[in-house]
């Protein structure tokens, strides 16, 4: 099997012949590269030429098309601040109260350039690699992180509090804009879709609340790269144990978790419906862990995982650019050796 194989296998619930691996790597890539985040972002071939490279360099299956959490926000006009050796950053909002929704138009977000450099990246990758290596097309966030940008998290969380019938309005908003990226992405060539939905966890609302007010958003944007015919993976930071059976509901195909996620309760819990991407702990393990380390915790994951096809092996999320080398050669390493039988 070639990594577009493995990667497509895992998601179909057929048995791989080693474990495939796809890496949420685009700042480690860009560091390796030579390029800062600043001239990575701005320009689609230095993004395509850093995957490449790692592609080139470590050898894995599936390549994870990021470039920052705030794009979405960007286009539909929030602040945005953008360092030259991290990734672009939002801090305050775009929409001072709930009762300004009335004033915001339909955004077309193909015309930001942020989203284009994006798209382009991903085609160019696509036309690299064709069907040997998996290309999954990130789309930034789901509908709920993107409305906690417009309105910034501290006012969103009140918001769902005193003025719930508004919120789902700033929601229904965010969704189209999300759809749009969806569509968009969809024609780039991208392997498979996904979005990350972090402020949506249980670290920081109520599961009741993700259920609300986060969930039912979720399943629209998954239904609408069904629509495209493609597979779509959910990403949520943090402990999200306690939400794990509400996001399998969401219908995605895959849930990327980070390493905060008990993996063996979300073994439990996934089973053979829904395939797990993760959860190495990027900081901890692959940037500040000896080479051993990495292997540990690399052979105690993929034992957990041993009697599923159903298992794609990552970071739990963004590996830093510090991260050793040595280290994500010991993870691979460590994948490629455990067969099918």
């Amino acid at each position: 099997m070639n990594g577009y194989e493995r990667i497509q296998a895992a998601l179909e619930g057929r048995q791989p012949d080693c474990i495939p691996v796809m890496l949420h790597n685009f700042m480690m890539a860009a560091h390796e590269a030579g390029y800062s985040m600043a001239e990575f972002r701005n320009d689609p071939r230095k993004i395509a030429k850093s995957f490449i490279r790692a592609i080139e360099t470590y050898n894995y299956d599936g390549i994870l098309i990021d470039i920052d959490t705030v794009t979405l926000a960007g286009a539909v006009g929030v602040p945005v601040d953008f360092p030259v050796n991290s990734p672009a950053r939002s801090v305050v909002g775009c929409l001072a109260s709930l009762d300004d929704l009335e004033k915001l138009s339909r955004i077309d977000i193909g015309k930001y350039k942020y989203v284009q450099i994006w798209l382009e990246a991903v085609s160019l990758l696509k036309s690299h690699f064709k069907n040997e290596i998996y290309i999954r097309g990130n789309c930034d966030q789901a509908p709920f992180s993107l409305a906690s940008m417009m309105r910034t998290a501290q006012e969103w969380y009140l918001d769902l509090i005193i003025n719930e019938k508004k919120a789902f309005k700033l929601l229904d908003y965010c969704t189209e804009v999300v759809y749009q990226f969806i569509e968009l992405m969809s024609g780039s060539g991208a392997d498979m879709l996904s979005n990350g939905d972090s402020p949506a966890g249980p670290e920081l609302i109520s599961p009741e609340m993700y259920a609300r007010f986060a969930l039912p958003y979720e399943k629209r944007v998954v239904e609408k790269a069904h629509q495209y015919g493609l597979p779509y993976a959910l990403h949520i930071c943090g402990n999200t144990d306690i939400i794990l059976e509400r996001m399998i509901e969401s219908g995605a195909d895959a849930l990327e978790l980070d390493h905060k996620t008990n993996a063996r309760k979300a073994h439990e819990i996934l089973g053979s419906k829904t395939t797990f991407i993760g959860n190495i702990d990027p900081s901890a393990v692959l940037t500040h862990g000896s080479v051993d380390e990495v292997k540990q915790k690399t052979e105690e994951i993929i034992a957990i995982f041993a009697d599923t096809p159903r298992f794609i092996l990552n970071a739990g999320c963004a590996i830093p650019p510090a991260a050793p080398s040595a280290n994500i050669h010991a993870m691979i390493k460590t994948a490629r050796q455990h067969t099918a039988v």
